[in-house]
């Protein structure tokens, strides 16, 4: 929890310190970094979503082992 709680401190501080530098607003600064890590927070949920779907397609879809080759042909492993 500390963890996450440093982490949110931290990106509150870039959000306002990025705003109010490039606008030289303290209520700019402070609704872009109340905004901005809700935006992202929910758009982090629909990323998980859709990334959980493109791995459980692809665990569906395995392709085929190819079989490695040595002079003498085919060898018994699976690479």
């Amino acid at each position: 929890m500390k963890k996450t709680v440093s982490f949110a401190v931290m990106h509150f501080t870039v959000a306002f310190s990025v705003a109010y530098w490039l606008t030289g607003s303290v209520v700019v600064g402070g609704a872009v970094a109340l905004v901005e890590p809700a935006i992202n927070t929910v758009m982090f949920y629909f990323h998980e979503k859709v990334w959980q779907r493109v791995q459980s397609v692809r665990g569906q879809r395995r392709p085929e082992p190819r079989r490695m080759v040595s002079r003498e042909g085919f060898t018994p492993f699976v690479h």
